[in-house]
């Protein structure tokens, strides 16, 4: 029986779907507007381990992972700069572009964790004439009204705003009188905007889209979306009224996750969701991470110290999805030795005969598959899961058949344990200190562009055995 604690309800529920063996799930994608940082990943990889291990139990699942290309403000309420016109400004280059280069980036880094792709990955872009049609059913039903600068979603009009963060909404109304007011006709602090106008500080807006809102200031209605409208209507367009399951990270659940039940339900005139999952937060140093201190790290920056993508995969499987997360390079170093080890036993084990199985050893087997999939079933406990992994690799079952359980557990964990070869295992070992001074040479010599230099490093390389392959992933050391 499969419990999930739900942020609703504050406690683990059992899952029960809206349709027997079927799970629609929603998941709150990046703002594609810069590099995503691991904290940011591993938020993805949280919901990838949930489409494993809901599949793995037996579900179909259309997952639905969105991109925020417009929209997004710099405050997740509605003050601030677009991020994506930041983005545009950073990168001299067009909103489309921007979203293009990053969406590029942010697929090929999901992939070199293993990530599993999404039924459906919509653009914000793509849906705005359904998020038009989803505010107009708001103003006529009353919850949105119109001013100057925006629609906005009238949160006294929803009795139960509060049912997910659980605040007192009087101090949530203090809390956000003290924040910067840019539409003096605004009814109260806590409303939000469903759609701005092109108009006021927005009038320089890149991305809009006319409408049939009305504003004296503008012609057509001329404006683009709210950050919370576009989830809501990009969700009902793809899964539905009700959806059984949306994740995010617990950063959403005071305001953009709110904000998506109000005015779900007042649209749609039913629940929203009925389960809502949030993933803690990676933490550097036990500290925030963030780019503004150093401290964001790419995927890249990973790799160009040495780790493998599936080694911070096997780290972010040792914490449960609603932990935070302490990231440290002792800790990464403490899983890629974990992972090179196992998946060097598991690549010994491939070729070994098969022998009659005792019925001893069948109970055990049942008894490791069991025990696996009841670590699963309490609320995705990933690391139990992984040492119950762990503890079959060391246990006295056969090989050939540690080897099987191992690889019908790794399609939750998502290690590709089948696709490695046992020659790849030793190569960090092998790295000399005269290896590792030449290929930092290298790099240092790219980073510079003199190309003809590095080219010279890298045939030094070679005649020491090894050959080093340039992709997106950065520079990657192989055995000749």
């Amino acid at each position: 029986m499969l419990q999930l604690y739900n942020t609703l309800t504050r406690k683990k529920d059992e899952f029960v779907p809206i349709e027997k063996g079927k799970v629609r799930f929603y998941h709150c994608g990046p703002t594609v507007y810069w590099t995503q940082h691991i904290g940011n990943l591993r938020g993805m990889m949280m919901g990838d381990l949930l489409v494993r291990t809901l599949r793995y139990l037996g579900y179909e699942v259309i997952h639905v992972r969105n991109y925020t290309d417009v929209g997004h403000m710099t405050s997740d309420a509605d003050t601030g700069e677009d991020k994506m016109e930041k983005g545009v400004k950073r990168e001299k280059l067009s909103p489309k572009e921007v979203a293009d280069k990053y969406i590029l980036q942010f697929e090929q880094d999901t992939k070199a964790l293993n990530l599993l792709e999404p039924t459906n990955k919509p653009r914000a872009t793509q849906y705005v004439p359904q998020m038009i049609e989803m505010v107009g059913e708001l103003l006529k039903k009353g919850y949105a009204y119109t001013t100057d600068l925006a629609v906005y979603f009238d949160v006294s009009k929803f009795s139960s705003y509060t049912e997910l963060n659980k605040q007192d909404i009087k101090k949530m109304k203090e809390g956000a009188g003290k924040a910067e007011v840019t539409d003096p006709k605004k009814k109260s602090p806590l409303d939000f905007a469903l759609w701005f106008f092109k108009a006021g500080t927005h009038k320089d807006a890149l991305q809009t889209w006319s409408s049939p809102f009305f504003s004296s200031l503008i012609t057509n209605g001329e404006g683009f979306p709210g950050w919370h409208i576009e989830c809501s209507a990009m969700s009902r367009s793809l899964l539905g009224n009700t959806i059984d399951i949306h994740l995010g990270g617990i950063e959403h659940i005071p305001v953009h996750h709110t904000n998506e039940i109000a005015q779900s339900e007042a649209s749609n005139g039913v629940k929203f969701v009925n389960y809502w999952l949030h993933n803690g937060h990676l933490l550097i140093n036990e500290g925030k991470m963030a780019k503004s201190e150093g401290t964001g790290y790419a995927l890249s920056e990973i790799i160009k110290k040495g780790y493998e993508p599936l080694a911070l995969r096997y780290f972010f499987l040792t914490a449960q999805y609603r932990s935070q997360q302490n990231f440290t390079w002792e800790a990464l170093r403490g899983s890629q030795t974990a992972f090179h080890d196992l998946r060097e036993m598991v690549a010994s084990w491939k070729d070994i005969s098969r022998v009659q199985l005792s019925e001893e050893k069948l109970k055990k087997i049942d008894a490791y598959r069991t025990q696996f999939t009841q670590a699963l079933e309490n609320d995705l406990n990933i690391p139990a899961a992984l040492a119950i992994t762990r503890e079959v690799a060391k246990s006295n079952i056969p090989s050939p058949d540690k080897y099987d359980l191992i690889m019908d557990f790794d399609q939750v964990l998502g290690l590709n344990l089948r696709e490695i070869q046992n020659s790849e295992f030793r190569i960090q070992n092998e790295i000399t200190e005269e290896i590792q001074a030449l290929i930092d040479k290298r790099n240092t010599l790219r980073k510079e562009k003199k190309f003809a230099e590095a080219d010279s490093v890298r045939k030094q390389i070679e005649e020491k055995g090894f050959v080093i392959e340039d992709s997106f992933r950065g520079s990657e050391l192989k055995k000749k």
